[in-house]
């Protein structure tokens, strides 16, 4: 298996496994923290549109040569949110709690641009 595929591959399964998980989670104190989101279509629409990436990352696992251009849409989404994270965190904004989702997802950004490099070579 290829970098790009395993890559892609691990973080499509592993952002299915974590964002199906929050259909269920609504109600949970930890997601109500301050401020609240009072409108349950942001909530299950972040879901549904993370979960529509995941399928996108197992997608491009399949053929990265053939799906590349999708590449960096995928780079985009990861730093969306490492970014966000990371500026909300310094305004003081967000829970230090989310610090590690941040980080894994920087993470994954870095790793689907060095698959998006390699995958060009090949």
């Amino acid at each position: 298996m290829t970098f790009a595929k395993w890559v892609f591959r691990i973080s499509g399964i592993y952002g299915i496994l974590i964002l199906g998980f929050f259909y269920f989670m609504e109600s949970n104190p930890m997601f109500n923290a301050p401020p609240a989101i009072t409108h349950p279509e942001y909530y299950y629409g972040f879901i549904g549109v993370g979960l529509a990436f995941q399928a996108v990352f197992l997608i491009i696992s399949t053929d990265p040569e053939k799906y590349r251009a999708m590449m960096i849409p995928a780079v985009i989404e990861k730093f969306s949110f490492a970014g966000a994270i990371l500026i909300l965190l310094i305004g003081q904004r967000v829970s230090t709690q989310l610090v590690p989702a941040g980080i894994l997802d920087g993470t994954m950004g870095i790793l689907f641009i060095l698959s998006y490099l390699k995958t060009r070579t090949q």
